[in-house]
């Protein structure tokens, strides 16, 4: 047939492809060179340099380095702060993409200009205006005050800022799938007597499962390693409002190389076991017909 090709090696199960999506095998070992030399300079040589500078003084500096009290308190913060800002911010994408996907109502567009707003906002902004509203000479300060009430310079402030920063991730991975989905299962389920919270649980949410997944370890991911509005917020108080990054800063700023390198090495294993968590749920729920 004029206009396709085939891999005359790939047998009978092969589909032609179209002569207009192939390219010359130059050009292919050429993409394919760039794509990899990309991904050396950018990804595989800074995992290594940090690797390398973290057992530059042997493995006794890298576990001192990584048993300092300073180092896991602000392990311990980084956790806690992803540990809640993730579960409230899929609460809130589930809850933002199902209201903007499935209902017509007044300000729709507000509500994803909003969801948008901490993109365009610089995280350092974002701290500078919980600092406004809950620092002691701020809107609420006061009143905190008096209450004996710590939101800045403490967990709840450190918490907050980083929900701001990541609270996008959830619902911008769901809204454009949840719309291209439409609503025909729902109404479908609804006309069988199906209600509510039984529509969510056995329809919807295995459709977006693996959406919800990723945009989860996405907010994870940026809530571990948030640095700019958590800098603002904490005070980097030792041992109790650090987090991992801003523990990072001050070993460098201090010429502590080596342990800054140690530290920043395990939040680099941090964001790698996510990763590989992600992919053994997948398949789990693979193999169970997900």
């Amino acid at each position: 047939m004029a206009g396709i090709v085939t891999n005359p090696g790939a047998g009978k199960a092969q589909a032609a492809v179209p002569e207009h999506l192939t390219e010359s095998r130059p050009v292919k070992y050429l993409l394919i060179g760039i794509a990899l030399l990309f991904v050396a300079l950018i990804v595989v040589l800074p995992m290594v340099t940090v690797l390398s500078q973290a057992f530059s003084k042997g493995w006794s500096s890298y576990v001192y380095a990584l048993k300092d009290p300073d180092a896991l308190a602000a392990l311990r913060l980084t956790l806690t702060t992803a540990l809640l800002a993730v579960p409230l911010n899929s609460l809130f994408g589930l809850a933002a993409a199902w209201a903007i996907t499935k209902f017509k109502f007044r300000g729709k567009n507000l509500l994803i200009t909003l969801i948008d707003l901490p993109f365009a906002v610089s995280p350092v902004i974002s701290g500078l205006i919980y600092v406004l509203l809950f620092g002691a000479q701020g809107l609420l300060g006061p009143w905190l005050q008096e209450h004996d009430i710590h939101i800045i310079f403490a967990t709840p402030g450190i918490v907050l800022a980083t929900m701001f920063v990541t609270f996008p991730f959830v619902a911008r991975e769901l809204i454009p799938l949840m719309e291209a989905q439409g609503v025909l299962d729902e109404e479908a389920a609804v006309s069988l007597g199906a209600r509510g919270w039984r529509v969510f649980r056995r329809v919807t949410l295995p459709n977006i499962k693996w959406g919800l997944l990723y945009g989860m370890i996405l907010c994870n991911a940026r809530a571990m390693g948030e640095f700019g509005a958590v800098s603002v917020v904490s005070g980097h108080i030792r041992g109790e409002t650090n987090t991992l990054p801003l523990h990072i800063e001050i070993l460098y700023n201090e010429y502590q190389f080596t342990s800054a390198f140690a530290v920043a090495s395990l939040l680099m294993l941090l964001a790698v076991v996510t990763l590989i968590a992600k992919s053994i749920l997948e398949r789990r729920m693979s193999g169970h017909g997900g």
